[in-house]
């Protein structure tokens, strides 16, 4: 019997804080197959949980040889991308020697207060030349700070500390390097006025410990198969979008967090637009590319929660809710409760948002709508500059009260849904199409006497 040919696909390991997905894409980017893994949290030397490195290792490479054995599948590609902040901190023999520490661990105050100390300029405008609001570790670039001084004979034995997307490449490629979208994801290490890393980085010899930037998305060809880099899943996200559309837009991605970006507005934060939650993510050509965030989503559910209990409703009662009303005076006295420190109105504390003078849920439904819209549409401004398109994508993407309310307020623009399934994975898979190994993979790997011209290294900069 004649064997069947093998379907030709890419892989994408898609490793998010709480979901970690392979997910399998044909020729033409449609998705063909899925799985998920569940990987259980451990404790950091300090006690602290995290992500449980030795496992998720495991499993990408698992599934890798799966892969490239599968009776049914020819793998012509893989990527990563990964959630930001993290490193993996590889020893002289390769292998990671420190646990995967996770961003939300507290940053000890003697540790933060001496790295401001020592910084030569105050903290708003050093958060304003990195685009790095002060977060603590979530500023990746302060965990080697801290491993120095708190941890030094685990610091001193480092020889490699790689972002999360660019370890998951390493597993596969065997090539140290890091990428620009993961570098300039708040880590506090990168100066986007002179476009290099920060003073504090070659002071502290931090850069000794990073492995080399590179523009191109192919770390290497494994056997004819091009492996990527790995790049941060915010900027993976808006990738589809760019590929399918010339014309300047925004998108608006909603969910816990909503966070606008706007990949046609370069321009620099001032410690203002910081201070209202925004901050820059780089292209994989190491541009800026600046966004705001809201707390939208959170604050949605935990007002849908009181307004259920008041009125005695099923917590899903607003899902039957198809109209937007117009907007009326009332609506200016929605009162965030879960927004405090976060967002364009950071300095406004917490509130209880008084629901006794409506008459039904729905009517409190309708006011909260547009009550959250105002805080969004100040949000959006920040980044806005124009545009006559505005993506929207996520869970509020499926709410027409929402998206009603919205395109009441942008009406020189159109307000688009374009539904992207697995948005993330399939940004990853457009941007290893876009790499340079992929248009000339014969000429850039080899000549007529299969000898090596240009490696990994080579690309650089």
């Amino acid at each position: 019997m004649k064997k069947a040919m093998k379907k030709s696909v890419y892989a994408v390991f898609d490793i998010g804080k709480t979901n970690k997905k392979l997910i399998l894409f044909d020729e033409d980017q449609q998705i063909i197959d899925e799985e998920q893994h569940v990987c259980t949290d451990v404790l950091d030397d300090d006690g602290f949980v995290c992500d449980h490195l030795p496992r998720l290792t495991e499993w990408v490479l698992d599934h890798w040889r799966q892969l490239r054995t599968h009776e049914h599948y020819t793998v012509k590609g893989v990527n990563f991308t990964a959630y930001g902040a993290s490193f993996v901190h590889l020893g002289a023999d390769g292998q990671p020697l420190l646990p995967l520490y996770n961003y939300l661990k507290p940053l000890p105050a003697e540790i933060e207060e001496k790295f401001y100390a020592e910084l030569g300029q105050s903290p708003e405008d050093f958060a304003a030349d990195t685009c790095s609001p002060r977060l603590g570790l979530l500023n990746s670039g302060l965990q080697l700070y801290w491993l120095k001084y708190a941890k030094p004979e685990q610091y001193a034995k480092i020889h490699t500390s790689l972002h999360l997307p660019n370890y998951l490449s390493y597993l596969i490629s065997g090539e140290k390097f890091s990428d620009y979208t993961s570098v300039g994801c708040h880590t506090a290490l990168w100066d986007y006025k002179r476009n290099q890393y920060h003073d504090w980085v070659r002071r502290e010899g931090i850069d000794e410990k990073l492995a080399p930037l590179t523009r191109d998305s192919i770390a290497s060809v494994v056997d004819g198969i091009l492996v990527g880099v790995g790049m941060h899943d915010s900027t993976a996200a808006v990738m589809p979008y760019l590929a399918e559309n010339e014309e300047p837009f925004v998108l608006v991605s909603t969910g816990t967090w909503s966070v606008t970006i706007n990949p046609f507005n370069s321009r620099p934060l001032t410690p203002e637009l910081l201070h209202r939650d925004c901050l820059s993510f780089m292209t994989p050509r190491g541009e800026a590319t600046r966004a705001a965030r809201v707390f939208l989503g959170r604050e949605h559910d935990f007002q849908v929660e009181r307004i259920a209990a008041h009125f005695h409703v099923k917590p899903d009662f607003y899902r039957s809710i198809v109209l937007a009303r117009p907007y009326d005076e009332t609506s200016a006295d929605f009162k965030p409760g879960c927004m405090a420190g976060t967002g364009p109105f950071p300095d406004e504390p917490a509130d209880e948002w008084d629901l006794s003078g409506f008459r039904t849920a729905s009517d409190a439904y309708q006011h909260l709508m547009h009550g959250l819209i105002s805080i969004l549409l100040e949000s959006i401004h920040l980044v806005w500059q124009g545009e006559k398109t505005i993506f929207v994508d996520g869970g509020f993407a499926r709410n027409p009260l929402f998206m009603q309310t919205l395109s009441w307020n942008f009406p020189k623009a159109e307000i688009r849904t374009l539904e992207v399934p697995q948005a993330t994975a399939l940004g990853a898979l457009v941007h290893l199409e876009q790499g340079e190994a992929l248009k000339k993979t014969h000429p850039l790997f080899t000549d007529e006497n299969d000898l090596p011209l240009v490696t990994a290294q080579d690309r650089t900069v």
